[in-house]
C-alpha cells in the first residue's frame, strides 16, 4: 500500500530546477491523492515544468513503487501554501493520543553507541510487561530495521477517520517505526535539515501507535535541527544521553546537556549512559579492564547534578547480537544471565525511576 509519508520522502530528493533546492524546502509540495497504484500529485510551481513532473515521477517509482501510475499538476502557490504553525495542543498528533512517555536517547557526537543503547533499552523495558515502541529517528543513519531484523518490512495503513495512518512494524513485543522502512539501505540520505524534521515529524505523527507505556526516540547525533523539531513537536517526557569514557566524548555531553536544558527546548535530562564502560572477557566475566578510562562519566554526572543510569561493558556478544537482529537484552532460551543483559535491565528500572520521579 503506498502512503502519502512515502510519496513526500521520496519528492524530498527532488530539486526545483530554478533554484535548485528541493520541494520540501520550498514548500512545494501541495495536495498528494492516491487510488491503490495511482498517485496524483500538485506542486505549488506555478508554472509547468515538464522536467520536474518527470523528476517526481522517477522519485516516486525508484524510491517508493516502479509500478505506480503517476500524475503532476501544478498551481499557484497560494493554494496549495501551508498555514501558519499553530501552538502544540495534546491533539496536534491524534496517533500519539495513547503514547504515555517519550523518551529521546541521544549523544553528542556519533560513534558512542547510542542506537545500540535505545534497542536494548527498549528492549529491556517490554521485558518488565511494559507497552513499548520504538522510533528510529536518525535519519540519516537508520539502523533498527538491521538490529531487529526487520529490513525490508511492508509499512501497512490504518483508517482512522478521513486520514490514512501508518502501522508500526512489530517485533519482540516493540512497536517499530524507522526511515529505513522508505529509503533504499544501499543509497545515502542526502537531506538537508528542513527535510530531515519534516521525515520525523511523518514518522512520529502519521503513524498510528495505540497505547504505548513508553516510546523510545533514537535520536541522531548532535544539536542540530532534528532535535529542535522533536523537542518542539511532541511531549518528551525525559532525555538519556549516551557517552563513552574519552573525555573528548564527555565535552560533547556537556553540549547536549545544554540543549535540552535551553529555555527553548527545557526537557529533563534524565540521566548519562556511559557505553563502553569497561571491558569484560566472556572467559572472565568478573574482569573488568577500563580501556578507554574510568570514572569519567560518572564525575561528570556528579557535577552537573545529573543520574548515571548505566554502565553498559564492552563485549562482542552485544554487537554481534545487534548484527544478527537479536538485541542482547533479549533473554536466551537457557534464561542465564550476562554482564551486558543486566546492565541494560539496570538502564531500564532507572530510566522508569528516573521518570516516576518527575511525576
Amino acid at each position: 500500500m503506498i502512503t502519502t509519508t512515502q510519496i513526500e520522502m521520496a519528492l524530498g530528493h527532488v530539486s526545483d530546477p530554478v533554484s535548485g533546492t528541493t520541494l520540501t524546502e520550498q514548500g512545494l509540495i501541495g495536495d498528494i491523492d492516491i487510488d491503490g497504484l495511482r498517485v496524483a500529485i500538485t506542486l505549488a510551481a506555478g508554472t509547468d515544468y515538464p522536467e520536474l513532473a518527470d523528476q517526481c515521477t522517477q522519485a516516486v517509482h525508484e524510491y517508493v513503487d516502479r509500478h505506480a501510475e503517476v500524475s503532476v499538476s501544478f498551481t499557484a502557490r497560494q493554494t496549495v501554501e501551508s498555514p501558519e504553525p499553530q501552538p502544540q495542543d495534546e491533539n496536534a498528533m491524534p496517533g500519539l493520543a495513547g503514547v504515555k512517555h517519550i523518551i529521546a536517547v541521544a549523544s553528542g557526537k556519533g560513534g558512542v553507541g547510542k542506537s545500540t543503547v535505545a534497542a536494548n533499552l527498549a528492549v529491556s523495558l517490554a521485558k518488565t510487561g511494559t507497552k513499548v515502541a520504538l522510533v528510529d529517528a536518525d535519519i540519516y543513519g537508520p539502523s533498527m530495521p538491521i538490529m531487529f531484523n526487520v529490513s525490508g518490512e511492508q509499512v501497512f495503513g490504518h483508517q482512522v477517520g478521513d486520514k490514512t495512518y501508518m502501522l508500526p512494524v512489530e517485533k519482540y513485543g516493540i512497536k517499530l517505526m524507522s526511515v529505513g522502512f522508505f529509503v533504499d539501505p544501499e543509497k545515502a540520505v542526502i537531506w538537508r535539515g528542513p527535510m530531515a524534521s519534516s521525515a520525523l515529524k511523518q514518522l512520529l505523527g502519521d503513524t498510528w501507535w495505540g497505547e504505548i507505556d513508553y516510546m523510545v526516540v533514537d535520536m541522531p547525533p548532535g544539536t542540530g535541527d532534528v532535535q529542535l523539531t522533536l523537542a518542539q513537536t511532541i511531549p518528551v517526557t525525559g532525555a538519556i544521553i549516551v557517552s563513552t569514557p574519552q573525555q573528548v566524548a564527555l565535552a560533547d555531553v556537556v553540549r547536549g546537556v545544554q540543549m535540552f536544558r535551553a529555555e527553548a527546548i527545557n526537557i529533563p535530562v534524565l540521566g548519562f549512559v556511559e557505553n563502553m564502560a569497561y571491558f569484560t572477557p566472556a572467559e572472565l566475566p568478573q574482569n573488568r579492564y577500563y580501556i578507554f578510562g574510568q570514572g569519567g562519566c560518572r564525575k561528570l554526572a556528579a557535577e552537573m547534578g545529573i543520574p548515571l543510569l548505566g554502565e553498559i561493558p564492552l563485549v562482542q556478544s552485544i554487537a554481534e547480537s545487534g548484527d544478527a537482529g537479536h538485541p542482547v537484552a533479549l533473554y536466551t532460551p537457557d534464561m542465564t544471565h550476562s554482564p551486558e543483559r543486566d546492565a541494560f535491565d539496570a538502564l531500564a528500572q532507572n530510566t522508569v525511576s528516573e521518570i516516576n520521579k518527575l511525576k
